[in-house]
């Protein structure tokens, strides 16, 4: 019997009539243990499924929970999107191909030990996400006003058997998109983001074992949240002491854990 890790079993229709996938910008991609691989790609379908566009008034009712962090902003949003909604990420995901490196990522040997790929997405799938949910986001952070889109990157991750990510602090990014033709990966000016979305794939109730999101407070108290799916975690972040400290606990088990981490938006009084 094979100890490589699988997959998450995905319905049939879930694997097949995909678009054509296209590498709309190549990155050096950081490997776990250090290394990194030339011109890894950040991809994208040359042009949106139909199980990618989402439906702003689907039967949702999203709730936020503050998280006691002494201080530091953390909070969960629950039925953010559906079961069904989950599936398709995933199942997107797995179409382009996780791999060991990460592209654009820096990170030391041994702190990202899961597997990863990034893909532009557009507003026919973070569109509706961001109406459903933004009068729950902060609307500004620091004199900075919410912007009303995500970053189309979606840095997906896939945690299998041992698989975790060991404590660090999020950078804060620029915004990203495709161009019109789907063929390149543009840079927003004027925006920088304050905070990680951590949005849960699935989580025990699909057969998950660990893989809690731990929180630190300033004085190093943890905080661990469970991955609900469909729901999403969003906590500062940025390289200054505002930013929290987290880490993507241990999975255990055959079956993966499937996060995507999105950038919620800012800019400036007079972008």
């Amino acid at each position: 019997m094979s100890d490589i890790p699988q997959p998450v079993a995905l319905p049939h229709a879930l694997q097949t009539g995909w678009p054509d996938v296209r590498a709309v910008a190549l990155l050096p991609g950081s490997l776990p243990m250090g290394g990194v691989v030339p011109d890894t790609p950040v991809h994208a379908f040359a042009h949106t499924p139909d199980l990618l566009r989402l439906d702003t008034r689907a039967a949702l009712n999203p709730q936020r929970r503050d998280i006691d962090l002494d201080g530091l902003l953390a909070f969960e949003i629950s039925d953010v999107i559906s079961p069904a909604e989950a599936d398709a990420l995933v199942a997107a995901s797995e179409h382009m191909g996780f791999r060991p490196e990460a592209p654009g990522i820096a990170t030391p040997p041994g702190m990202r030990m899961n597997k990863s790929v990034h893909w532009l997405a557009d507003a026919a799938l973070l569109g509706p996400v961001m109406d459903r949910i933004a009068h729950l986001l902060p609307p500004r952070i620091d004199g900075r006003a919410l912007f009303p889109q995500f970053s189309h990157r979606l840095n997906m991750y896939r945690y299998d058997d041992n698989d975790v990510f060991n404590r660090h602090t999020d950078g804060d990014w620029p915004g990203y998109s495709l161009d019109p033709q789907r063929r390149t990966m543009l840079e927003w000016r004027g925006l920088r983001s304050a905070l990680t979305m951590v949005l849960y794939l699935n989580g025990p109730q699909d057969g998950v074992q660990g893989g809690q999101t731990r929180l630190f407070t300033r004085q190093g108290r943890a905080v661990d949240v469970t991955p609900a799916k469909g729901s999403a975690l969003f906590f500062r972040h940025g390289f200054g002491p505002a930013s929290v400290v987290h880490e993507g606990c241990r999975v255990s088990g055959p079956v993966p854990k499937y996060v995507a981490r999105i950038n919620v938006m800012y800019q400036e009084e007079s972008a």
